[in-house]
């Protein structure tokens, strides 16, 4: 068994402690803008991550399609997040996906670390918790379980856990019919940039080397949920990333210089555009600053599921359809392996300072 080198996040929430290790708590700056998140969620006032429904999307009638394909369009390129309802996918399935990840969270810390990820070593699907590896030694207060889910042949199901029985099915169905809707959205984004349809999923690999990675998250209940983060702000360096969520409030997006509390929408899968599609893009689609809040009461559990890029066989940089004069690029070319270390090094820089 590996012995993790920081404990258990749900172990020191289970330990009865009422002050969190000094580790957990946020820069000054940064407490000033963490509140209550269900006091948060309860806000109707100022703007709201849109809400976007797809029964529409493919449409027979061309106005019908036209006007849901428009409204995605907008608010990708607006916010770079939203609620997807009627996205396709049963709520019979996404039910099964959430009670098979929680029965795998429900069983005792021990069982858990038999699915151990060793970070050090470069092996980080399995069961983890966030190891300070920037340089202000900052903890999240979150454990995880991350593993690969698409293509199927690409799955190491060694890792995938035996318990409870349902998880591999249900995972692996979500799996199929998730990829299935990335098309979908890749096709409507293609479209709104003037490009084939298919240009957009061409560009991050295709159906061959697009990658589906699941991230359960796993955020406990937190004595002082006023001084820590579940996640702390990042945007995504995926191409799309999709979330499914127990209905615990938690997710921020920082919209117009504000941090704007997604609300809870029953049936929904939360869309954010990455990295990956804002570069292609040349900026026109936005991947948003994100976190995540934790709270006393309840514990929060997330099923984000990032479709990435292969790591090295692809450049990533602005489409030359999306760059002009007016509009240089914005965006070096890099791999996806390069991009997330830049990120990685520019985080590290900025905590040096």
């Amino acid at each position: 068994m590996v012995t993790p080198t920081a404990p258990r996040v749900e172990s020191l929430a289970r330990s009865g402690i009422q002050a969190i290790p000094k580790e957990y708590v946020r820069p000054k700056e940064e407490l000033m803008s963490i509140g209550n998140i269900f006091e948060e969620e309860e806000k109707d006032e100022g703007p709201q991550v849109p809400t976007i429904d797809l029964k529409e999307i493919d449409s027979e009638d061309r106005v019908e399609r036209e006007k849901c394909r428009e409204e995605l369009k907008k608010a990708a390129m607006d916010w770079g997040v939203m609620h997807l309802v009627n996205h396709g996918i049963s709520d019979d399935l996404t039910e099964r996906v959430k009670r098979a990840g929680q029965a795998f969270f429900d069983q005792p810390v021990e069982e858990k670390e038999k699915y151990a990820n060793e970070q050090a070593s470069g092996k980080i699907q399995g069961y983890g918790s966030k190891l300070a590896n920037n340089a202000s030694g900052q903890l999240e207060w979150e454990d995880y379980f991350f593993h690969l889910i698409y293509p199927e042949d690409k799955r190491d199901m060694s890792i995938w856990p035996k318990t409870p029985s349902d998880y591999t099915e249900a995972t692996s169905e979500y799996a199929r019919q998730l990829r299935s809707l990335a098309t979908k959205i890749l096709s409507v984004l293609s479209l709104g940039l003037g490009l084939e349809e298919g240009r957009l999923e061409k560009e991050v690999g295709g159906l061959e080397e697009l990658l589906l990675q699941m991230k359960i998250n796993y955020y406990p209940k937190c004595p002082q949920p006023e001084l820590a983060l579940g996640v702390e702000a990042h945007t995504d360096v995926s191409a799309l990333t999709f979330i499914l969520h127990n209905m615990v409030p938690g997710l921020q997006l920082f919209y117009k210089d504000k941090w704007v509390t997604a609300k809870c929408v029953p049936n929904s899968i939360i869309l954010h555009i990455g990295d990956t599609i804002e570069i292609l893009s040349n900026g026109e689609y936005k991947s948003i600053l994100h976190r995540g809040l934790v709270n006393k009461e309840k514990v929060r559990i997330s099923w984000a599921v990032f479709c990435e890029p292969p790591k090295d066989k692809i450049i990533l940089k602005p489409l030359p359809e999306t760059v002009s004069e007016q509009k240089p690029a914005m965006f070096p070319p890099r791999t996806f392996q390069q991009h997330i270390e830049h990120k990685l090094f520019r985080r590290t820089q900025e905590a040096l300072r």
